[in-house]
């Protein structure tokens, strides 16, 4: 490393050069190239340093390096917009998108993508989230001959798919990032995992940039979490507390964050994740509680709060959300869901209600929630036929994805289908044999049957297994 440091040196171009190393994703580099041109006074060098902390998460440097930049020519910056808004600072945030707007540019394509991402970002907190949407992907569009060959903070193309993300719009999320970078990857397979598409849903053992890694742990323990995968869970844990501490708290991992939190409820961590909630919390209160950003990490929490057994901490989550549905039918279809979930945890559980609940979920493209929330429903009552008209829409909507590869289903009988369902939808043995009317240990001798059956050497396996089975039964 300090050899490149020395060559760059010897060439002068100590900004060109940390861009380039920073292109390359080698970020300690550039970091110290672009620390050694700011020492000379470069402004390109204090941008490249300024996207380089972005990238790693740090938007609160970030924002400075942008301000010492701009006291070198006077110029003003869009990206200390995006930033200053990932911090919650709403009053400077303004100011800074005034005293840019002002400012005389150079009319390029990068002006316009910079301009586009400050006032989409801008738009996305104290106005429409459509608009925001539409300005990123023009900005995209508008980025796309220069691809891989301009550094920026982050891309328009991921910012379009956080927005739509937020919005409930899975298609168009996915639509946006289609290029095969890191960051990219990542947001498709988190996609993956809201959609309850598990085998895509795919990451890499462990990230260089902090924000990647993020998403990556929170989509390895989102992944346990949809397949009830205890021993994973506790596996996928340390990687995710880890990831939590590494990344501060910025409106641009809220989902990720919430996904965590409620891995960390399931496994009575909570301990870990309350700093950084309630540091949320306060970015969202000094940013206006804007519904775009609020809902989705009001839906984890409310998440967490079932997994915690928190009645009181759920009913608060479900009262946001209820103020925030208008706001879109993705906010309209989770607040539905959240008063299901309060009358589920009350033991009050009413079918139609749950049903209309749950397939909302799935008509916003998150089936598996739907689907937990039917079995979960289906668990908690004592009517049989209500039972069963749970457990069928709750397979019904799983979706969960077939390999081609996978051999023919082994037959079961009805008796361990029937044990099958129940035990995919989290009870035990004694709360299936309560159900069926049947002994816990016949129940035990049911399942040693079917995992025999299905080939399965561990519990883990069966789980996934069965869900597989139960979801195209």
């Amino acid at each position: 490393m300090t050899h490149v440091v020395d060559d760059a040196v010897e060439t002068g171009s100590l900004s060109a050069q940390a861009e380039a190393a920073a292109l390359e994703g080698d970020l300690d580099t550039a970091s110290l190239l672009a620390d050694r041109a700011i020492l000379d006074g470069d402004r390109h060098g204090a941008e490249v340093a300024a996207a380089v902390l972005a990238q790693r998460g740090m938007l609160a440097d970030s924002v400075a390096l942008y301000r010492w930049a701009e006291s070198v020519d006077g110029g003003r910056s869009g990206f200390a917009v995006a930033a200053l808004l990932g911090i919650g600072d709403l009053a400077q945030a303004r100011e800074q998108l005034s005293a840019f707007d002002d400012a005389v540019r150079t009319p390029t394509s990068l002006s316009t993508v910079e301009s586009l991402v400050a006032h989409a970002l801008s738009e996305s907190v104290t106005g429409s989230a459509v608009a925001a949407l539409s300005q990123l992907v023009q900005a995209s569009a508008v980025l796309e001959p220069h691809a891989g060959k301009v550094l920026l903070p982050d891309t328009p193309a991921a910012l379009a798919c956080l927005i739509a993300l937020h919005l409930g719009q899975l298609d168009m999320a996915e639509s946006a990032v289609g290029d095969d970078s890191m960051r990219h990857a990542l947001l498709r397979a988190w996609i993956s995992l809201q959609r309850g598409d598990l085998a895509a849903a795919d990451v890499p053992g462990h990230c260089a940039r902090p924000r990647d890694e993020l998403f990556a742990a929170a989509i390895t323990i989102g992944v346990a979490r949809r397949r009830s995968d205890l021993a994973g869970l506790l596996d996928a844990w340390p990687r995710a507390r880890d990831a939590v501490i590494a990344h501060p708290v910025d409106l641009f991992v809220l989902q990720p964050l919430g996904e965590i939190a409620v891995a960390a409820a399931r496994l009575h961590e909570d301990e870990w994740l309350a700093p950084r909630l309630a540091e949320a919390d306060g970015l969202l209160e000094r940013l206006g509680r804007p519904a775009l950003w609020s809902v989705p990490l009001h839906w984890f929490a409310l998440q967490a709060a079932v997994a915690a057994e928190s009645p009181s901490a759920a009913a608060r989550h479900a009262a946001a959300l209820s103020t925030m549905a208008r706001t879109s039918r993705y906010a309209a279809a989770l607040a539905g869901c959240a008063r299901a979930w309060l009358r589920v945890l009350a033991g009050d559980v009413q079918v139609e209600p749950v049903v209309a609940a749950a397939r909302e979920l799935r008509a916003v493209g998150l089936g598996w929630d739907g689907a937990r929330l039917a079995g979960q429903a289906a668990i908690r009552t004592a009517d049989r036929t209500e039972m069963t008209t749970l457990l069928t829409c709750a397979r019904a909507l799983h979706g969960a994805p077939h390999s081609a590869e996978d051999s023919p289903a082994p037959q079961l009988s009805a008796r361990e289908i029937e044990v099958a369902e129940l035990l995919v939808g989290g009870m035990t043995y004694k709360q299936i044999g309560e159900r069926l009317f049947i002994s816990a240990k016949t129940v035990e001798h049911h399942v040693a049957r079917i995992r025999q059956r299905l080939g399965s050497n561990s519990r883990r396996e069966l789980l996934v297994r069965l869900r597989a089975l139960v979801a195209g039964s």
